[in-house]
């Protein structure tokens, strides 16, 4: 087959391998009769022949053998060498004869012409390579084209291009270049529109930089443009910023030049706010051929707008909103705290889980009251709600309230101490696990969508109703009796010298403790197999998780052993990856993203961080060894309320972190069933990705659901998604309030022992919080939002999180402190930390706002207090 060497500018052959990614940007632009200005495309065939006549594929790849990335020189050596090898060589007569051909074919008599480079690995979705290759403008002529041309083609080879290649993996093997040649557009004004706001990733706002001439002073940053924000959907500009815009690029014989721009120019708008709209309606519609946002490069002349360039726009951040500045409280006369279960939801709660979880736990907190206390109450109706999608507890008491606490709550209390490990082990947890085995076997691909709703509203109901079943079974008890043995032994047995009280509950062999010793146990089995070690040691996270969860064995690992550690890895997920980093079901829980689960394993496969066997045994040890120390001293009374008081907190702070560990223990089938519908809502196209539907609400769902099954087309979601991520991502920016209105007591008690300490009590270089694990250490920190950044975590560190919960227990293994914006004395972090024996404070309010990763800080557990060092980098980085 004969090569083509030359294609019309509007050739559907134009494709990305044929005519490079700005060719087949331009080509689809033009057959679409968008303006686009006329010309021709060089194929890639044509750069192929051209290097094959000369032999330059052996001088290529011989060259490029003395690249070195370390040494920048290296790039520049390489490329005049290569350089030098094109500007020698000739363009093979079949070649220059089409590019002649198809130049005549252009309207007058050697038209002005601009001769781009397009690469195949140019404008992909990741990468744009704005810039790598030459662009030649002003020129006139067959003889200064084909010049033209053949400087394009090397400009392949710039060390420009080459180091950028490089460092992004990109195999120089096979690289061909085309080129485009099109009718100059003598621009009176010329620049960038971007079709959403790259600053805020808006999609509802277009950002336009302008200035006088030709489009490479803007392009090439030798003028500061003009800037306007306007408004995709009405053309109204929302915001100016005119420049002192001092050159411009004009034509010259043969080329171009910056000359100063007129001074009644230089401060003058490049555009009217009509031209603007003008525009920006013309991008609309380049966005709209390809279904997504564009960096456009665009000219204007004689009042007509041309489009010389179309890519994606890399790096678009996820849109923004402006974050809240107001906290209006439902009820004026109200009281909002964030503690209790809200510590298990730290940030702004995405649509569906808050549209969800506010009636679940109002509902689980009615059945319980009637379940355990002997009835219910007006109270619980305002339990739990949302200001700014942030999760509150509302505490607002009224007479009838008041009595029915005195009445029907308080004289209950101490039969529930006394039953509430029996109530939670016998009939609490075994409620939640029989809804979450009667939708196991659910096949989520073929159920139909009602169906699968009506499994997320009842596990959803059943995680709520076993939540606030462990207010009064676990949590409010176990806090209830660590207060009470606290107060007994300071007040009774300790003296001076004596350990404190948390000393005589270490060592408990809690889920999460036991989670931990599992993972630690298949990292040892790992490592008498050396072939497995080396390949778990030496593979990504995201790989190793790829390859257990598929069928195929990766090459050079034994057979069995690969089936024994598929076998064991997935037997530990699923026995203990239900637990949830945070309560919001959108978040992945580690039997969906086990990449967590595996950095730590990797840790302990390396022999890095404690053995928690022997961490726990000495523990053991250290505690028994207090308590004998007291028994040998007291007798009487405080002898047995000693005793009394220790089995209780002991009990109770093994059984609070077992029945937190099981909160998300439907999550898996939860969140598998959601993602099931999102998936069949993303084939309709009414949202984007599966996970979009997270941004829904539950009645929205509903209305999906019903028309799935019924074949109905469904609405356009996308837009709505876009708009609540944004909102969300604005809210998360802010920290809330930790009560509203803010009060030192409540109902007599005060609330900094409950509560986070606020923003503002904070100064610049100490954060004040709850000494919730004793002793001091000074490290670096590590600020981690979630468990996408476990792996970012190193032994010795500081753990900077909004709040830990079972899940993050890993992570301790490798903490030399703890700091959280959320928690108290009695939350999970101060348990686990203190089991660890490490310093934490917890409730500073604004730790990973505040703390940058890497920056040097000292917790003081005793105070309760965390030193701000300097900013920088890790030491050994």
């Amino acid at each position: 087959m004969t090569p083509v060497y030359v294609l019309r500018l509007d050739d559907p052959g134009a494709t990305l391998d044929v005519a490079g990614g700005k060719g087949a940007a331009l080509a689809r632009m033009a057959a679409a009769g968008l303006p686009v200005p006329d010309g021709f495309h060089i194929a890639t065939a044509a750069y192929r022949r051209f290097v094959a006549a000369n032999g330059l594929h052996g001088l290529v790849s011989l060259a490029l053998e003395g690249v070195d990335q370390e040494r920048p020189r290296t790039l520049e050596t390489v490329s005049e060498k290569i350089r030098e090898g094109f500007a020698i060589a000739t363009i093979p007569p079949d070649v220059a004869l089409a590019i002649a051909q198809a130049y005549a074919e252009l309207k007058g008599p050697e038209p002005v012409v601009a001769v781009r480079s397009s690469a195949t690995a140019e404008d992909l979705p990741d990468l744009s390579f704005a810039g790598q290759q030459e662009t030649y403008l002003n020129v006139a002529g067959i003889d200064a084209v084909l010049r033209a041309v053949k400087g394009c083609w090397a400009s392949l080879w710039t060390a420009r291009a080459i180091g950028y290649r490089a460092r992004h993996n990109i195999d120089p093997e096979g690289l061909s270049l085309a080129v485009v040649v099109q009718r100059l557009v003598p621009a009176e004004v010329a620049g960038v529109l971007f079709t959403a706001n790259p600053m805020n990733g808006r999609r509802d706002q277009a950002l336009v930089n302008a200035a006088w001439g030709l489009g490479e002073a803007v392009v090439g940053g030798s003028v500061t443009p003009d800037c306007f924000i306007v408004t995709n959907e009405t053309g109204q500009v929302v915001e100016r910023t005119i420049s002192d815009k001092r050159v411009m690029t004009v034509r010259v014989d043969g080329g171009t030049t910056e000359r100063p721009v007129p001074d009644e120019l230089r401060c003058t708008p490049s555009l009217t706010d009509g031209q603007l709209a003008e525009l920006v309606a013309l991008g609309a519609r380049v966005e709209a051929l390809y279904g997504e946002p564009r960096d456009i490069e665009w000219a204007l002349a004689d009042g007509v707008f041309a489009v010389v360039q179309a890519r994606p726009i890399t790096a678009l951040p996820e849109p923004e909103a402006e974050p809240p500045t107001a906290w209006p409280m439902p009820d004026p006369k109200g009281q909002y705290l964030r503690g209790s279960i809200v510590d298990f939801m730290p940030d702004p709660l995405t649509p569906m889980f808050a549209s969800m979880v506010v009636p679940a736990v109002v509902q689980g907190m009615h059945a319980t009251a009637r379940e355990l206390l002997g009835g219910t109450s007006d109270l619980i109706n305002g339990y739990l709600l949302t200001i700014n999608d942030y999760a509150y507890m509302g505490m607002k008491l009224s007479a009838r309230d008041v009595w029915w606490i005195l009445t029907g709550m308080l004289p209950r209390m101490p039969r529930l101490l006394s039953d509430g490990v029996r109530h939670w082990n016998e009939e609490a947890r075994p409620r939640y696990a029989e809804v979450v085995a009667k939708w196991s076997d659910a096949t989520v691909d073929t159920t139909r969508a009602r169906t699968l709703l009506t499994g997320v509203d009842e596990l959803m109901g059943a995680m709520g109703r076993y939540l606030t079943t462990l207010q009064v079974d676990t949590l409010g008890v176990a806090a209830g009796s660590e207060m009470l043995f606290t107060r007994a032994y300071d007040k009774l047995v300790k003296r001076e010298g004596d350990p404190p009280a948390p000393t005589y509950l270490l060592g408990a062999d809690s889920l999460p403790i036991r989670a931990e010793k599992a993972l630690f146990d298949l990292a040892q089995w790992c490592q008498s197999t050396s072939d497995l070690s080396q390949y778990l040691l030496s593979t990504p996270a995201d790989q190793v998780i790829e390859d257990t969860m598929g069928q195929d064995r990766p090459a050079g690992l034994d057979t069995d052993a690969w089936r024994a550690w598929r076998d064991r890895f997935i037997a530990h997920l699923d026995q203990y990856g239900h637990s949830i980093y945070d309560l919001d079901f959108a978040k992945p829980i580690p039997a969906d993203d086990p990449t967590p689960v595996l950095e730590t394993l990797k840790l302990f496969v390396r022999g890095e961080g404690r053995d928690p066997h022997k961490r726990q045994r000495e523990l053991v040890e250290r505690r028994e060894a207090a308590i004998k120390v007291a028994l040998d001293r007291i007798r009487g009374f405080r002898r047995w309320i000693f005793k009394k008081t220790l089995g209780w907190a002991q009990t109770f702070t093994r059984v609070r972190e077992d029945s937190i560990f099981d909160i998300g223990l439907g999550y898996p089938r939860l969140r598998r069933m959601l993602v099931a519908l999102g998936r069949r809502m993303a084939e309709a196209g009414a949202i984007d990705a599966p996970d979009g539907i997270y941004w829904l609400t539950r009645d929205e769902l509903d209305v999906v659901a019903k028309r799935l099954d019924s074949n109905e087309p469904l609405d356009d979601y996308q837009d709505v998604v876009a708009m609540r991520r944004a909102i969300w991502h604005a809210e998360k920016r802010v920290t809330p309030p930790p009560q509203l209105p803010g009060r030192e007591r409540i109902m007599g008690v005060k609330t900094d022992i409950y509560v986070p300490v606020s923003e503002d009590e904070q100064t610049e270089t100490t954060l004040k919080g709850i000494g919730a694990s004793p002793g001091t250490v000074t490290a670096p920190a590590c600020v981690l939002h979630g468990p996408d950044d476990f792996d970012q975590m190193r032994p010795g560190d500081i753990l900077v999180a909004d709040i830990t919960t079972p899940a993050w227990t890993p992570l301790f293994a490798m903490a030399s402190g703890v700091v959280t914006n959320i928690g108290g004395p009695l939350s999970h972090g101060s348990i686990v930390a203190r089991e660890y024996g490490i310093p934490a404070v917890l409730g500073t309010g604004v730790a990973t706002k505040r703390i940058q990763s890497g920056q040097v800080i000292t917790v003081d557990g005793d105070a309760g207090q965390v030193l701000l060092g300097d900013d920088g980098d890790r030491g050994d980085e």
